[in-house]
Order: C-alpha cells, then structure tokens, then sequence
C-alpha cells in the first residue's frame, strides 16, 4: 500500500516462466516472484492446487 492506504499491485496473473513483478520494477521492491507447477501436463496452477502442486517463489535480488 502506499501512504494514502491505495493498493499498488493487485490481481497479478500467476503465469509460469516469468517474474511475474517484471513491470513493476520501477517500484524497487528489490524481490522476484515466480510460480511453477510440479505437474508438466498443467501451464498454470488453478484455485485449487496452489500450495499442493503449484508453487508461488519469492526471490531476492
């Protein structure tokens, strides 16, 4: 949030094989977010199996 209490990223798509904060970079959050799926046969993770067979990865820079 930024000083007025507004949100600054919200909604994000989890989408594999990307930083998925790449456009937000300007905002020097100084961490990548990243998700992968353990299963090959699923693109992206569904509401049902992040956190089971989908994974969301912080990384710092």
């Amino acid at each position: 949030m930024d000083s007025t209490g507004a949100d600054l990223i919200k909604g994000i798509p989890l989408i594999t094989g990307a930083d998925l904060l790449a456009q937000y970079r300007y905002l020097g959050l100084g961490f990548s977010l990243y998700v992968n799926c353990d299963d090959p046969a699923n693109d992206n993770p569904t509401q049902t199996d992040l956190g089971i067979k989908s994974h969301l990865y912080a990384v710092t820079e």
